[in-house]
């Protein structure tokens, strides 16, 4: 059986005024893999779900502008993708409201990171998104191992920094598949970081490069002008 499984690294938007929490959620919840986005209120999060279409969404209930439960209506009109709400509500009413308006589950504060954790998890298993996760890549030459995120390249090491890794885990994440500029800068640099090709093409140079692509009779990363790239994985892959 092949190595090759495909791969969605799971895009989390959180929708909340608190810039603290969103903080701490993005530090907690990027150490688990996943790739966390955020809005400050209602009307930023309709228009970063639609922007950014994410895997799941944590959103709070009190917020300014427009408050969870109108927030949470108008994405399930858009989206059946799981909400999970952010509430310091306890009442009865206020939680069968939320799942009136389409939540899927709910989170009371002050939580525990590990309730947090606990629930995104089965919520993204329970929409089918869990078993698209990829573990390893290896063709017998290159070797991904995406969960300790150590790459080898004939049998030795290849260092890459960070940002490096996360651009070909991004192309990898897409096997087959063009990914936009914009898809690969949202991915690595996060959302607020604008549209910048420059910067992604850069990177690009830098892994071909280290990926030594003209000495062993195959391109790893392909070029679709103007929209982006793509990872080739080599046809004949090592057993697992």
């Amino acid at each position: 059986m092949s190595l090759v499984q495909k791969f969605v690294k799971q895009k989390i938007l959180v929708i909340d005024d608190d810039a603290d929490l969103i903080k701490m959620l993005k530090i907690s919840l990027e150490k688990e893999g996943y790739t966390i986005f955020s809005a400050h209120n209602g009307v930023e999060g309709i228009k970063a779900a639609f922007e950014i279409r994410p895997h799941l969404i944590i959103l709070d209930l009190m917020m300014p502008q427009m408050d969870g439960y109108e927030a949470c209506s108008r994405l399930r009109e858009m989206t059946n993708i799981p909400i999970l709400l952010l509430t310091s509500r306890t009442q009865k009413d206020d939680i069968v409201r939320g799942f009136r308006e389409g939540a899927d589950d709910y989170v009371t504060k002050p939580f525990s990171q590990k309730e947090l954790k606990a629930r995104v998890r089965a919520l993204l298993r329970r929409n089918g998104y869990e078993e698209e996760l990829i573990r390893k890549y290896s063709d017998g030459f290159l070797g991904i191992n995406l969960e300790t995120q150590k790459v080898s390249l004939d049998g030795a090491p290849l260092e890459l920094t960070t940002t490096e890794f996360n651009v070909l885990a991004c192309l990898v994440a897409h096997s087959g598949q063009v990914v936009p500029y914009r898809e690969i800068i949202r991915s690595v640099w996060g959302n607020n970081y604008g549209n910048a090709p420059p910067i992604v093409q850069t990177y690009i140079a830098y892994l071909r490069k280290k990926l030594k692509q003209n000495s062993h009779n195959h391109q790893y990363i392909r070029t679709q002008w103007g929209k982006g790239y793509w990872f080739a994985a080599k046809e004949k892959m090592k057993a697992g």
